[in-house]
């Protein structure tokens, strides 16, 4: 099976261009950290990122969505987000990289998990927050920085999708899918 990754600054419009290659037929995996946080937040917990533990409830619900889906008869996936982004997610936070995190890490590396050129969804120039996303414009480009040095350092081939229209964008990364696939 292959599998692309969508990552990118918080508010790039990661989810929007996701939900249009959804409506073109692509098979989708949404984004762990966002799930946990609507849960969490819906359970009175008003900011889960604050907790001890958030980056490896992220990295547990990730490996349990790739895994899933391993099951399944789909030839072709586009995640939202990686154990990458988990990686950058933390060193954001400026908390150490967990075991768990560290091992996922070593798990996607060894099988190859994901194909190597990422979709690099950059910027559009502001950021709107959100209940899951409390992040300033200047942070998220922060963030932006250190998602990309993650996936370098990672060895990680970054494939550029610049801001623009939504549907503009969904069609590059498409179109780049059917060449590399």
């Amino acid at each position: 099976m292959k599998r692309f990754i969508l990552t990118g600054a918080p508010g790039a419009g990661k989810t929007s261009i996701l939900r249009q290659l959804q409506q073109r037929g692509f098979d989708v995996v949404d984004e762990a950290a966002t799930a946990i946080i609507t849960r969490e937040q819906a359970e009175g917990d008003a900011e889960p990122w604050t907790q001890a533990a958030f980056v490896e409830k992220v990295a547990v619900l990730q490996r349990q969505r790739q895994m899933q889906s391993a099951s399944g008869d789909v030839a072709l996936q586009i995640y939202d987000r990686s154990p990458i982004c988990t990686h950058a997610l933390s060193t954001y936070l400026g908390r150490p990289v967990s075991e768990e995190l560290s091992a996922e890490i070593d798990r996607i590396t060894r099988e190859r998990v994901y194909e190597q050129q990422v979709f690099f969804i950059r910027n559009i120039g502001y950021c709107e927050p959100t209940a899951a996303r409390r992040i300033s414009f200047r942070e998220s480009l922060a963030f932006e920085r250190i998602h990309e040095r993650s996936y370098r350092q990672f060895g990680y081939e970054l494939v550029d999708v610049p801001a623009g229209a939504v549907a503009h964008r969904a069609e590059m990364i498409a179109d780049t899918i059917s060449q590399l696939a």
